[in-house]
């Protein structure tokens, strides 16, 4: 899974297509939200500016989201100029229990993955949704997102029953839960 927010829409398609390769065909996209809780990328990224997310149809091991933060920095470098980026692109894993991002930056509550990344424990599934913890960031903590990253875990749970039975579907290659989910 990926969320993605930039000042200029339009970049976000072409991102999307580079991202289609590593991670294989999208599965479900977000509507746009607003990113308007800081103000710490305007002078780099302009405003206002705006959040999509990607869901992937691939399933993938947990322990590769190093690798897959390492590739969506490379992915905002072609879209950088001079000033600084102008997407920026934020993996994480979403599975039954968690919602996992991943993030170039340390704190108190992060894990060192190696590499210089990071993984924040963003959400916690309790009580029928997605519940934010007190370091969440604000956006990650709106009913709105939460309500799909919410339905992207029913997709989950979906493709893991298909995988379960045997029987080829939505989800593309798959891993036992627990040991995947929905990346980047």
């Amino acid at each position: 899974m990926v969320g993605s927010f930039t000042a200029h829409k339009e970049l976000l398609e072409p991102v999307a297509r580079m991202l289609v390769e590593p991670f294989g065909p999208v599965d479900m996209v977000s509507g746009w939200f607003s990113f308007h809780h800081t103000d710490y990328y305007r002078q780099e990224m302009g405003a206002p500016l705006f959040r999509r997310f990607l869901a992937f149809s691939r399933l993938v091991p947990q322990h590769y989201l190093s690798g897959v933060k390492q590739i969506t920095n490379r992915l905002e470098g072609v879209f950088s100029q001079p000033g600084g980026r102008r997407v920026n692109i934020d993996p994480g894993i979403l599975v039954t229990q968690r919602f996992v991002l991943a993030s170039g930056k340390d704190s108190p509550h992060r894990i060192c993955l190696g590499n210089g990344i990071y993984a924040d424990l963003t959400l916690v599934f309790r009580h029928g949704e997605y519940e934010p913890l007190p370091w969440t960031y604000p956006d990650y903590a709106e009913r709105s997102i939460r309500a799909f990253l919410g339905q992207v875990r029913r997709n989950y749970l979906h493709s893991m029953a298909l995988l379960r039975t045997g029987r080829q579907g939505a989800g593309g290659m798959g891993v036992a839960d627990g040991m995947g989910g929905r990346a980047p």
